[in-house]
């Protein structure tokens, strides 16, 4: 199945409307769809290199917005339908680690997570599940989608089709390059703050259940 609705919406970058078909994918997988909007992104771009970052800030906005789906979820209806669409998502073993850091760091596991393979999915139901503040939640969410979809997008945009295999070569190791600068930093806050990173840091990966 999940790999029907990826060839599904591959199948849409060369659609009239692929526009609204990003907007749309960005949009629900913010929420419950299982399947990221990067491969049609990328396909956009390939296609039109100088709507590549037109492009990526389309699917940025829609996601933030589907994250506000995906919070209210978390919020208002997890008994009912947010534990149904974690266990369908297979991340019902995620979430207590997730409502763990999210308590401990706030916005700083959100902005991480934009170049970390992390569901956002998964942190926009926990951030609901335990009432993190909306607007530091969206400015988050900002910060993050922009560095998911916009890289890609500016890349595009710069050095034109050719830099696709630059992408596939390189952009695992220039995201992880920069997922180390950003842990890096908190590390060293941590540090500066007595040790209380390290011990949060212990009791997250040992959390088995999330309370309100």
């Amino acid at each position: 199945m999940l790999r029907r609705l990826y060839d599904w919406t591959i199948a849409k970058a060369a659609h009239p409307h692929a526009e609204l078909w990003l907007a749309l994918v960005a949009f629900v997988e913010a929420s419950f769809f299982p399947v990221p909007p990067h491969p049609l992104l990328g396909l956009m771009c390939l296609a039109e290199p100088k709507k590549a970052v037109r492009f990526a800030a389309i699917a940025t906005i829609a996601s933030v917005l589907g994250g506000v789906v995906g919070y209210a979820i978390g919020h208002f209806l997890y008994d009912s339908i947010g534990t149904q669409l974690l266990a369908a998502l297979h991340l019902t073993q995620s979430f207590p680690k997730a409502a763990c850091y999210l308590r401990e760091y706030g916005v700083e596991i959100i902005v991480i997570k934009g170049a970390t393979p992390i569901p956002f999915k998964l942190l926009t139901i926990t951030a609901g599940f335990i009432s993190m503040p909306l607007v530091p939640f969206l400015l988050a969410s900002l910060v993050s989608r922009s560095i998911s979809f916009m890289v890609v997008g500016v890349l595009f945009r710069l050095f034109g089709a050719p830099i696709k295999r630059f992408i596939d070569k390189y952009l695992g190791l220039v995201t992880v390059g920069f997922v180390v600068l950003v842990i890096g930093g908190f590390v060293a806050a941590s540090m500066l703050g007595g040790g209380n990173g390290k011990q949060a840091n212990a009791k997250c990966e040992h959390a088995v259940m999330a309370q309100p």
